[in-house]
């Protein structure tokens, strides 16, 4: 078997970030031409496309290094990177956790009425891979595929094959990736990508990340062969599957070195010098991704901000799973989220937090600003082929909570925007549309939310459904029907909140998540359905409230939930999260304006997490857990 082994990193040109609208470069980075040589792929030639006078390029690699050093000994101080407060209360970093998601007037006039014409609840979920995904057309790793009769499963490091044509599922393989850790798939055609972490050094990784992933010929699913093994000196933040091209996103932090802390008699002042001496002594390898101990992108193919920004690299990786030549496109900076579209990649920066109280630290425990500039930079890039080509940059003030706050219809961007330091105590939902090589704010609509936090966002062709919380859970309609003029239609105010929101037709959707008392102390997993019909008036016609501490698996991983229209039937996985890990399916059934519930005890401990319910072309359901793959007996629905 001939298997090639390459060790790469993603090429990167460095793009600014700027506290002004429409700062931004555009580049499109060389294809690897080693031809399994074992050689670090470089960059073409010429390959950064400056887009305006904001970015520049380096004379020559020691100017390059030069930049690098300046900006790294703006952020070392005495405890490394950043400073050494330490935090008592509240967080000082970006927000960014949570199920995937993202801002004044107050709320917008206009000569369209509402009625029951108003826009509908319309977009597909189920991919035909068995992953419940964020966007039609768009496929997400995930530790289970289908692809026809074949079941795909990646579990530690093994990948097993199963034939779910029969009766029952009969497994056909069980292969094993040396090495991988934490691995998740997609399938493309004839080929398996598998996506993983990969431990280096000691059981730390020494404070590094570096990644693999490993495509594999799975033309007989008996005999799966490896036919290519990437590893990167970064780690993976997303991946998406855009018909038979695979995208990518890597990230690169700042570089481990050997920094001192204050101890005892070695005082700030020694352990700050001392780290500065250390960032002064970096070389371009410290700086720049390497393979094999060399860089894999040529000084003048890095672009360089003329102002100070945050260090970090983001690069997205492009290629097809048959013919695996990868190409990169990168932004130097960290992101908190990445949102992708069928047309469109988005990224977007963390801007700082409000949170829930002023945050706390031993050298100012009145309370302090917000860490971060209290804006999100957005990079916009569109998506052909394997071209990710860099097309559009801007700033808007708030906070991106993550991938699902961000959705591209109808040729602009809208985003559902959280507090910061630079908006008021509410959330807002701004259109933004690309104008030249900048993103430009059409409409807004504010006021959502005010002191609560955004749990929950849903997009739809012309409507936007936002969840926030903090006692009571405010449920906002948005019409969308004209893009650069967003209407707060409706709002639904009810103890508890979704944490995951699901289509289910026109008019309806279900909402995943937490009951709550009218204080907003939480007290156990829900399910809720929603009728939007009338947008001035959107209802709750029933829930289903689960045991006492439980937990909606959907929440956090909406990969657990699974719609089945033709049966109007959901299910979902729950857990006892609080006390001890038995998991349940929540097999929910619709009739009219009511839902009923089921629950099958499925799983036990950490292995819950691992619960998957694939729906089979054939309408039958495979269920797989930590021990086995069965079908699920939906007989009772």
């Amino acid at each position: 078997m001939d298997v090639r082994v390459r060790s790469v990193i993603a090429s990167t040109a460095a793009v600014a970030l700027a506290a002004s609208v429409g700062v931004g470069v555009g580049f499109a980075l060389g294809r690897d031409d080693t031809s399994g040589s074992g050689r670090p792929p470089v960059s073409s030639s010429g390959s950064v496309r400056l887009a305006n006078a904001s970015l520049e390029l380096a004379d020559d690699c020691d100017a390059l290094l030069e930049r690098y050093v300046a900006r790294g000994l703006d952020l070392v101080s005495a405890y490394g990177w950043g400073g050494g407060e330490i935090i008592m209360f509240g967080d000082q970093s970006s927000a960014g956790a949570g199920s995937a998601s993202m801002g004044g007037a107050d709320r917008a006039t206009s000569s369209v009425p509402a009625s029951s014409s108003s826009p509908s609840a319309v977009r597909s979920t189920n991919d035909e891979s068995g992953t419940n995904v964020q966007e039609t057309g768009v496929d997400e790793p995930d530790v289970v595929k289908v692809a026809g009769h074949t079941l795909y499963r990646i579990q530690d490091n093994v990948l097993r094959t199963y034939d779910v044509a029969g009766d029952e599922p009969q497994q056909l393989s069980s292969l094993q990736l040396p090495g991988l850790r934490g691995g998740e798939i997609l399938v493309s055609g004839d080929r398996v990508v598998v996506l993983g972490d990969l431990p280096i050094g000691d059981d730390t990784g020494g404070g590094r990340s570096e990644a693999r992933i490993v495509v594999l010929d799975v033309s007989q699913p008996g005999t799966p062969e490896v036919v290519e093994q990437i590893d990167y000196t970064a780690s993976i933040s997303s991946a998406r599957l855009h018909g038979d091209v695979v995208r990518v996103v890597l990230d690169n932090g700042l570089p481990v070195l050997d920094f001192h802390q204050p101890s005892g008699t070695y005082t700030e002042d020694r352990a700050e010098e001392h780290n500065r001496d250390v960032v002064r002594a970096t070389t371009l390898a410290d700086w720049l991704p390497t393979s094999a101990g060399e860089r894999v992108v040529e000084c003048d193919d890095v672009a360089l901000p003329t102002m100070d920004t945050e260090l970090g690299t983001t690069t997205v990786v492009t290629f097809e799973p048959a013919v695996v030549e990868p190409v990169g496109t990168a932004v130097a900076t960290t992101t908190t989220a990445s949102y992708f579209s069928a047309e469109r990649l988005y990224l977007a920066t963390g801007a700082g937090d409000l949170g829930w109280w002023p945050t706390r630290t031993l050298d100012c425990f009145d309370g302090c600003d917000p860490v971060g500039s209290g804006s999100t930079e957005l990079f916009a890039f569109a998506l052909e082929g394997t071209d990710t080509r860099y097309v559009a940059s801007g700033s808007v003030e708030g906070q991106v909570r993550d991938r699902w706050s961000m959705d591209f219809a109808d040729g602009a961007l809208r985003v559902a925007l959280g507090a910061t330091s630079e908006t008021g105590n509410f959330s807002s939902v701004v259109t933004i549309r690309e104008t030249d090589a900048t993103l430009t704010e059409m409409g807004r609509v504010d006021k959502l939310g005010v002191d609560e936090e955004i749990k929950s966002v849903r997009w739809f062709d012309t409507l936007a459904i936002v969840v926030t919380f903090r006692q009571t859970d405010p449920l906002y309609a948005i019409d969308l029907t004209d893009g650069d003029r967003p209407r707060l239609m409706g709002e639904l105010k009810i103890p508890g909140f979704s944490e995951y929101l699901h289509p289910l037709g026109e008019r309806r959707l279900i909402g995943v998540g937490q009951d709550a008392s009218r204080t907003g102390m939480t007290r156990g997993a829900q399910a809720a359905l929603f009728d939007v019909t009338d947008l001035t008036n959107p209802r709750q016609l029933d829930v289903v409230k689960y045991p006492k501490q439980s937990l909606a698996g959907a929440g956090p991983d909406p990969r657990q939930f699974t719609w089945l229209p033709d049966r109007r039937t959901a299910l979902t996985v729950v857990s006892q999260g609080w006390r001890g890990r038995t998991g349940w399916v929540s097999v929910l059934s619709l009739e009219g304006g009511s839902l009923s519930n089921r629950m099958v005890e499925v799983e036990y401990g950490d292995e819950v997490a691992e619960v998957r319910t694939i729906p089979l072309a054939d309408g039958r359901v495979v269920l797989v857990t930590g021990d086995g793959v069965s079908f699920f007996d939906l007989s009772a629905t």
